[in-house]
């Protein structure tokens, strides 16, 4: 029994270490090592920026009509009415949306695979190969950004080729300074980014990304591709963005991480990664 704990904590040190700050300053070296020769197989993108412009701009589009329409309809309710819960949509879901857009449907469910605790999958219509599947929602810090204390027992920080944090956290320290860095960036009546993925029922159904997981003994079948917004992205979209900068001090473009299949994905089938397989910007 004792052996076999120590087995589990080994190998969640193993998947954990790599988003744990500390840890990858203290061996930037072997680290550089691994994402050169990352850098070195994946020269060729999955698919090119325009595609996942595209891909965004017809699934935001049609997330903003939905959103029209669901404020054009909406009445006040009676006291005897049943009200709406919390995060949720009034007339359709966000999966609706996506599959009338995308041809397809993805939603967290307890992972197929032991001890893994919560997985991606495609829920419904049919994945082709090269498709954007998923967004990694969360707060981008730029290298020399304080990240120390939202990295401790924290699985879902995110490290770019370049070495930019996504940290994907949607509890504790990190989702307070998601809110806060969310709040802060308002145009007139636009929010540039959404902050409803911190809670069970996202705006952008595809900003679950973060929840995919790594499995390193067998093919996966999308991989991490990094994907700077470009400049003239429509600002009345942006209220879908998932991400959000920690500061503007660097006039960067806003970096999004996309998750693209490597191959088709039938419905019912679980998205699985791998953490080496990152495409760079």
């Amino acid at each position: 029994m004792i052996r076999a704990a120590l087995n589990r904590i080994q190998t969640k040190w193993r998947n954990y270490r790599h988003r744990f700050v500390p840890w990858i300053a203290l061996n930037l070296r072997s680290n550089e090592r691994s994402l050169r020769h990352v850098t070195k197989s994946a020269q060729d993108k999955p698919i090119r920026d325009e595609v996942v412009s595209e891909a965004l701009l017809r699934l935001f589009r049609a997330l903003l009509t939905r959103d029209k329409a669901v404020s054009l309809k909406a009445t006040p309710q009676r006291p005897d009415q049943p009200q709406s819960l919390p995060g949720r949509p009034a007339v359709t879901e966000g999966h609706e949306v996506i599959f009338g857009s995308l041809g397809f449907s993805v939603d967290r469910m307890p992972s197929s695979v032991p001890l893994a605790g919560v997985g991606v999958f495609v829920t419904g219509g049919f994945v082709p190969k090269g498709a954007v599947v998923a967004m990694y929602p969360g707060t981008v810090y730029q290298p020399h950004q304080p990240v120390f204390f939202q990295s401790i027992r924290n699985q879902f920080v995110f490290r770019c080729i370049d070495g930019v944090l996504v940290d994907g956290n949607d509890k504790g320290i990190s989702k307070v300074v998601y809110k806060s860095c969310s709040n802060r960036d308002m145009l007139g009546p636009y929010r540039l980014s959404d902050p409803s993925w911190l809670t069970a029922r996202p705006k952008n159904p595809l900003a679950i990304g973060q929840y995919v997981n790594n499995c390193s003994d067998s093919p996966a079948n999308v991989c991490y591709q990094e994907y700077d917004l470009p400049k003239g992205f429509p600002l009345e979209l942006h209220q879908y963005l998932p991400n959000v900068k920690y500061s503007h001090t660097v006039h960067r473009p806003l970096r999004c991480v996309v998750l693209v299949s490597l191959r088709d994905i039938l419905p019912g089938e679980e998205l699985f990664s791998n953490y080496y397989t990152i495409v760079d910007s």
